[in-house]
């Protein structure tokens, strides 16, 4: 199959995504594909130029070694506001060029203002359309005063779309509840590499990054949001008389950082907090091994509360406890009973991990977890997923 994505975001910079796993996978089996995506980090870029000339590249493979993806980066006006009005003309003359010159057999999307685009395109030529959330899209719009109009256009998309895919049950009910066709809908969850696994030495990377016998390592990757709860994490390490021996491993970056290093300096702090920045995939499971228990901090907020990030399967599979403040996603996800263990808020992370470490339950709750997530092998999603897609191909 020849297949086309359409996203909002970064897909160079940002991920390993859901979409990256599952679009080099689909490579590595044979298929091509193509990403039409948008630079959301543009405003981050001091040298950046008021036009965004348009760029094709060939990226690097994230996850699969040789599963190389085009992605076609349309111009657009860098400054705020103008960046949707460039984007809506630029996008459809990419997307009108991609599916006469590319002929995709489906178009995936996963943005809003985009995907809007394909599906109409789509529509006029006999192509189907499917529509991958992985997030309540509209939320995610940095400007409050467009979620409104977002949503609505996320609506007209879920409406519109021949298949919406959802990566979990909440996330599902969110779609139907949007105006998805319950019978239009299904999940395809976030998959486990348990082999990417098997060569990570602890050992070492605990000297490498100057952990003691003693330490009791909390473990944190990705994004560093404002509503990410490691804030609070780190003031109860500090504030706390009987957590000694608990460091906090961050590897990641995002705008929370400045603030997580302010922290970081202060008396008693130096060693106690750990920043690795942005490291390759490849590199994920020495820390991962390195950590006694992973963390999902982050607030019950409106973006967080359907949603369950990939990086949970992955502490799991990892074999780690998880400790994450109730949010309803993750508890309908994961239940109570599968090495997953839940707070009301991120500042009684510390106090629980303590727990946990002092009553023996790690272990035990680690090889729960790990139970829990093997049915999630990659290569059972792909397969799925490829199922899907060649399904609704063959049926258009």
């Amino acid at each position: 199959m020849n297949i086309l994505v359409v996203q909002e975001s970064n897909w160079i910079a940002k991920g390993p995504h859901q979409s990256h796993h599952l679009m080099e996978r689909l490579v590595a089996r044979g298929h091509e594909v193509r990403v039409i995506d948008f630079d959301i980090l543009w405003r981050n870029n001091p040298e950046r130029k008021v036009l965004s000339p348009r760029s094709e590249v060939r990226t690097p493979p994230k996850v699969i070694p040789g599963a190389f993806i085009t992605v076609i980066r349309p111009p657009i006006i860098q400054l705020p506001l103008l960046e949707y009005a460039s984007l809506l003309y630029s996008h459809r003359i990419e997307i009108i060029h991609q599916l006469d010159t590319f002929k995709p057999d489906v178009v995936i999307g996963f943005g809003i203002l985009n995907a809007r685009i394909a599906i109409s395109q789509c529509r006029t030529r006999n192509i189907p359309f499917v529509y991958y959330i992985i997030d309540e899209l509209h939320r995610l719009v940095p400007q409050p005063f467009f979620q409104g109009y977002a949503r609505s256009i996320e609506r007209e998309n879920m409406e519109r779309s021949d298949l919406v895919l959802s990566i979990n049950e909440g996330l599902r009910e969110y779609t139907i509840s949007m105006g998805a066709a319950p019978e239009k809908t299904r999940v395809i969850r976030a998959g486990i590499d348990l082999a990417w696994l098997q060569a990570a030495d602890r050992e070492k990377k605990r000297k490498e990054l100057g952990i003691g016998q003693e330490d009791i390592v909390l473990f944190f990757m990705g994004w560093l949001y404002e509503f990410s709860g490691l804030r609070e994490v780190a003031l109860a390490m500090k504030n706390g008389k009987n957590f000694p021996h608990v460091k906090l491993l961050v590897v990641g970056d995002g705008e929370l950082l400045p603030d997580l290093e302010a922290i970081q300096k202060l008396d008693g702090m130096q060693d106690r907090i750990i920043f690795s920045g942005w490291r390759p995939y490849s590199e994920i499971p020495d820390f991962l091994a390195a950590s006694d228990i992973c963390i999902l901090p982050a607030e019950n907020n409106a973006i967080m509360r359907n949603i369950v990030p990939i990086k949970m399967y992955e502490y799991m599979a990892a074999g780690k406890p998880v400790i994450a403040t109730a949010l309803p996603g993750v508890m309908k996800e994961f239940g109570s009973d599968s090495g997953v263990v839940y707070v009301e808020t991120a500042g009684e992370v510390v106090r629980k991990a303590t727990e946990l470490s002092q009553n023996g339950s790690m272990m035990h709750l680690g090889a729960k977890a790990r139970q829990f997530v093997i049915p999630n092998d990659w290569d059972l999603i792909t397969d799925s997923f490829e199922q899907t897609l060649g399904g609704i191909v063959h049926a258009r």
